[in-house]
């Protein structure tokens, strides 16, 4: 079976994770000063407006190549936030994003907001990492892990205080994530396999999700009409990146979204 971007990343990651521990120890990271923080809710900033924008923060995608490949975490991060965005996602993969732990310790200090670490978690080594550089969520792909993998690293993440986002993109991904306590599931649009693109998956899905489950849609999101349609749809969120970070200002380009949204929302509310 011909192997995928996505088995590439998983593969290289696992060896990546034996390398980090012999460099840094769990009990090392923990150490560490932002380790003891209280962490944000993303979920709660979530809910407590109509709609919110994760706003993302990478330098690099597999599918596009380069997005801005000198961009600084703090300066981008500092404009979502002024921009109006309910929290930030961090790429801090190094070799297919071009992102690092680092990224995530400048943007925690250069913002109020909930943080993100977007990565492909598969051992709990990462949990702690998230925790000791300044992450409040982390992001776990149902995909790339088993029913029991998703909830042990549910607990794990729950009891270091982090919140857990769990993608999905499929029933088969839905069915998972569901058998774990998550505090947020996110529809990717995107196939992680083939890199092809779809509003529909979103649409599908939301039929299956509980009402009473913050979701959130992930990937192609441009449009004020694309959120407003989702948002009828039952989702709290959006997370879009490739969108802001193709723009020569990220913040501004995240404003005019969330700006234009608002308007859209208020005019099919008042139909």
């Amino acid at each position: 079976m011909t192997s995928t971007i996505l088995d590439l990343i998983v593969m290289n990651k696992r060896a990546e994770v034996q390398a980090r521990r012999k460099v840094q120890t769990i009990e090392q990271l923990s150490r560490k000063p932002l380790f003891g923080r209280a962490t944000l809710s993303l979920k709660k900033n979530l809910l407590a407006q109509p709609f919110g924008i994760i706003a993302e923060f990478k330098r690099n995608s597999p599918s596009k190549g380069a997005l801005k490949p000198k961009a600084n975490a703090q300066e981008i991060v500092l404009a979502y936030e002024q921009a109006g965005a309910a929290g930030v996602s961090i790429l801090t993969d190094k070799p297919f994003f071009d992102g690092e732990l680092l990224d995530l310790q400048v943007g925690r200090s250069a913002t109020a907001l909930p943080i993100l670490r977007k990565d492909f978690i598969i051992d709990e080594y990462q949990l702690y990492e998230a925790k000791a550089y300044g992450a409040d969520v982390v992001l776990l792909i149902a995909n790339i892990l088993s029913t029991k993998e998703i909830q042990f690293f549910t607990q794990q993440a729950h009891d270091l205080g982090l919140e857990v986002l769990c993608e999905v993109h499929n029933m088969e991904d839905l069915d998972k994530a569901m058998e774990a306590p998550v505090d947020i599931i996110g529809v990717n649009n995107r196939n992680l396999k083939t890199f092809e693109v779809s509003l529909e998956h979103s649409k599908q899905l939301a039929a299956y999700i509980p009402e009473d489950t913050v979701r959130i849609s992930e990937s192609g999101l441009r449009s004020a009409e694309d959120l407003v349609e989702l948002i009828q749809c039952g989702y709290r969120g959006f997370l879009i990146g490739e969108a802001f970070m193709i723009s020569p200002q990220p913040g501004d380009s995240c404003r005019r979204l969330i700006e234009a949204t608002r308007r859209r929302l208020q005019e099919v509310n008042a139909l």
